[in-house]
């Protein structure tokens, strides 16, 4: 299934720094340039070149980059990682803008899984239980799972 994306530029773009962003996420404090390629996002939601290459172009390759034997366990493993950050925002691990990446990479592929997954919990964690309303609209018509969160995150 992922031979039909090119997820190699994630697998090559992670190579030189997958140990550095494993140092830095426990310590929770990102200071490296890794976000576009650890934590990718739909392509269109950023405008530098970065996340221009490493947006995720569609549900169909969300769902390759999950089932990838490398890239599917390293971002369960960096996102079940900040779990352990009770105490910290995303925005004090990640700061500006890479909190708001943070958000639309979580609710992408929280939606690919069901609302038990890491990424669920890491929105509900770092997010108040609330998607990327970008990323929804964009996955039009949104997973019935994420649906219903919006719905009670509204009211």
């Amino acid at each position: 299934m992922h031979e039909d994306f090119d997820l190699d530029r994630f697998v090559h773009a992670q190579r030189a720094v997958y140990g550095r962003a494993m140092d830095e996420l426990p310590a929770g404090l990102k200071t490296s340039h890794w976000m576009w390629f650890i934590f990718p996002q739909l392509q269109g939601l950023g405008r530098s070149d970065m996340a221009q290459r490493f947006g995720i172009s569609c549900p169909a390759e969300a769902h390759a980059y999950l089932q990838h034997p490398l890239l599917g366990p390293r971002l369960q493993c960096c996102a079940r990682t900040l779990l352990d950050h009770h105490n910290k925002t995303a925005h004090q691990i990640f700061g500006s803008h890479d909190d708001l990446k943070l958000r639309s990479s979580l609710t992408l592929f929280a939606a690919m899984n069901s609302d038990s997954s890491v990424y669920q919990k890491g929105l509900d964690q770092f997010f108040d239980c609330k998607p990327d309303e970008k990323t929804l609209q964009m996955l039009q018509p949104a997973p019935r799972h994420l649906q219903v969160e919006v719905g009670r995150g509204s009211a």
